[in-house]
């Protein structure tokens, strides 16, 4: 049995950097995190943060230019070819649009068998194994016959989650996986990874710009800014009491319900704003 303190995936110093090594874009600069098993950890910031690059690294589609990648002990950070195939069964992804991530000319059921096929299980298995993640994501078993393009768009992210789980990975990367999503089918998918998650004990990576989503899901929360990690550390108080100035931003960026207490929250906005600005010029 996996020691639960002992991290499934570990990332020390990472640096990513896109072009010639020195002259290229850094995306990253020496960011380190982990994940233990049956963990959610959060991953946010603004656009260009370097928050999805820090998922593609782990995925193997960002270039690893320093640092480390750890996953159940193993060196991952270079894998390619047969290794990262051979990965593919314990680190999968669920992307931010559903329909973009699902060939729209392939039914639902052949859609979530084709990765187990392609690892050579025979049809019958494929076949059990599709309708079982049917019903845990909670379509009707009709869906397997139908297109992509005959669902919403939160039917649809159910069907990436299924495909994502049918090889049951250990790992799974989930990039703004609800952003597309309207308010309430957004609860109703976060339930759903929580629910996984609690039956099943896989780890996440959960990517997002909205410090209230990952505050329902993630046991841990690492802020990023720059390409940077600027703050690390529990879900609960990172994303209620945060100490790094931008995690405060981030914080106050994010909508409530009460009107009054929006309005309030984004006064508190513009005057860090404006001290930010004035400490820019100083």
């Amino acid at each position: 049995m996996a020691d639960v303190n002992t991290p499934l995936l570990t990332v020390e110093d990472l640096v990513v950097e896109y072009g010639s090594r020195g002259k290229g874009f850094r995306a990253l600069h020496g960011v380190s995190i982990d994940i233990k098993p049956g963990e959610c950890v959060g991953v946010v910031g603004e656009s260009g943060s370097g928050k999805s690059t820090l998922g593609n690294a782990i995925l193997g589609l960002a270039p690893v230019t320093e640092g480390k990648i750890t996953f159940d002990g193993e060196d991952i950070s270079h894998a390619k070819g047969a290794d990262r195939r051979r990965l593919a069964k314990s680190i999968q992804v669920v992307f931010q649009d559903p329909y973009g991530s699902l060939d729209p000319t392939m039914r639902v059921g052949d859609i979530l068998a084709e990765p187990l096929t392609v690892a050579g299980e025979s049809k019958d298995k494929a076949r059990d194994a599709v309708a079982e993640m049917i019903e845990r994501v909670h379509l009707p078993a009709g869906t397997i016959d139908r297109y992509p393009s005959e669902f919403s768009g939160g039917q649809r992210q159910r069907i990436a989650i299924a495909r994502a789980l049918v090889r049951r990975p250990r790992l799974i990367v989930c990039d703004e996986p609800v952003s597309a999503l309207d308010l309430t089918t957004q609860s109703t998918v976060i339930d759903l990874f929580i629910e996984i998650q609690r039956d099943i004990g896989v780890s996440y990576l959960f990517v997002s710009h909205d410090l209230g989503v990952v505050r329902r899901i993630c046991h841990r929360v690492a802020v990023m800014q720059r390409g940077e990690i600027v703050e690390f550390g529990d879900a609960a108080m990172v994303t209620s009491e945060p100490e790094h100035p931008y995690s405060a931003r981030l914080l106050l960026a994010s909508p409530v319900a009460d009107p009054a207490a929006q309005a309030q929250r984004r006064q508190n906005w513009l005057a860090l704003r404006e001290e930010d600005n004035a400490a820019a010029v100083r």
